[in-house]
């Protein structure tokens, strides 16, 4: 007799809405809550917020994507931060909802292309909310995120008939014993042009776009936050629940990671 599988397992997520934070703060405080889920002293955690400019180099960065002088950038209030998570060249900035899931997938989730697809299911469902079809391109690891033809906003061909794509969701992420860190950014109402001092994700042949470019509103960051908690709840089978102001106040009283970046 087969036996029959395990059922899936029902997680509950707490959910922290920080509002606009640096970079460097954020990834401080991911880093100490790595540490915390792995000992065991928290449950899974979703950071939902949105950066100051920034541009951030990972793992497999090429420094030469960056094609602003530093004094231009410096002059311009944009940080550079070299982190530890996956991909090449981003930037961060106000109007971009960022979220950052601190996640045990153990023991039943442990498939670290299913986790991508998961966040990225996030983001397509997060657009479609907004009357925007977006998608992802199969089978290019250079062109991991969600993505809008241009030529059809609200519907995403396949890739055999897709016209021009622009990028409105980037990804990057990062395990340590399968507890995630780091996350994916969603264009809503960002600065575009501030995407011109970078070769985003490494990539030339394509651009970046945005709710607002597309004409699909100008919603907030803490309107989207609201939005995409039961997208995280369908897509990872959890009851998500906001957190408390004092309950995310007492985030950051956690002990410091050893290293921050």
């Amino acid at each position: 007799m087969t036996e029959a599988p395990a059922a899936p397992i029902r997680r509950s997520i707490r959910a922290h809405f920080l509002g606009r934070i640096p970079y460097r703060r954020a990834h401080a405080l991911q880093a100490s809550l790595v540490e915390a889920r792995i000992r065991g002293d928290i449950g899974d955690t979703l950071l939902l917020l949105e950066h100051d400019s920034v541009i951030t180099l990972g793992r497999s960065a090429d420094a030469g994507h960056i094609i602003v002088s530093e004094s231009s950038r410096s002059r311009l209030g944009v940080d550079c931060v070299e982190t530890g998570r996956g991909g090449d060249v981003t930037f961060h900035g106000p109007g971009q909802l960022v979220a950052y899931p601190i996640f045990d997938l153990k023991p039943d989730r442990c498939d670290v292309r299913k986790y991508v697809q998961d966040l990225a299911a996030i983001m397509v469902d997060l657009a479609a909310l907004h009357g925007v079809g977006a998608g992802v391109v199969p089978g290019d690891q250079k062109l991991i995120g969600v993505w809008v033809d241009l030529a059809s906003k609200a519907q995403f061909p396949g890739p055999e008939t897709r016209g021009r794509i622009a990028k409105i969701g980037a990804i990057g992420v990062r395990l340590s014993r399968w507890v995630t860190m780091h996350g994916f950014a969603f264009n809503a109402t960002t600065d575009l042009a501030k995407f011109a001092l970078i070769v985003p994700c490494g990539i030339t042949e394509y651009g970046v776009t945005s709710l607002a470019s597309l004409e699909a509103g100008e919603p907030s960051v803490a309107e989207l936050a609201k939005q995409v908690l039961p997208l995280f709840a369908s897509r990872f089978d959890a009851d998500v629940t906001p957190a408390t102001a004092d309950e995310t106040q007492a985030l950051f009283s956690l002990p410091a990671a050893a290293s921050s970046l």
